[in-house]
């Protein structure tokens, strides 16, 4: 936070230390030393605050990107495709449907009819 109000700089040239920590900056002065106190209820709903419009900002930054790009396809693309009707051509002589259930005949697996005894 004193990195953005005063800049690295400044601190460099009035030798002050931040603690992050505590919320304090401490200076040396010629009578001892100068320790700014911050309060911590206000630094903690600033720093809420931030991160809630950082959100926002990011959101509001991301919905400008999908409207943008939504707005480059072209209304083909955006068409749903209609399913083709399944082939009769899968119960071939090769497959064979098995009951999984007995007397449910909804319930059912396909499986090569030549497979390997092993």
């Amino acid at each position: 936070m004193y990195h953005a109000i005063l800049g690295r700089p400044a601190l460099a040239k009035f030798m002050a230390v931040p603690h992050y920590t505590y919320l304090v900056l401490k200076m040396p002065m010629e009578k001892g030393v100068l320790s700014l106190c911050a309060n911590l209820d206000v630094a903690y709903s600033y720093e809420k605050e931030s991160i809630a419009l950082a959100k926002d900002t990011d959101i509001s930054i991301c919905m400008q990107d999908y409207l943008m790009s939504s707005q480059q396809i072209s209304l083909h693309d955006l068409e749903i495709p209609t399913m083709e009707a399944t082939r009769a051509s899968t119960k071939s002589k090769e497959v064979k449907e098995v009951v999984l259930i007995p007397g449910d005949q909804s319930k059912t697996a396909r499986i090569r009819a030549s497979l390997d005894p092993k």
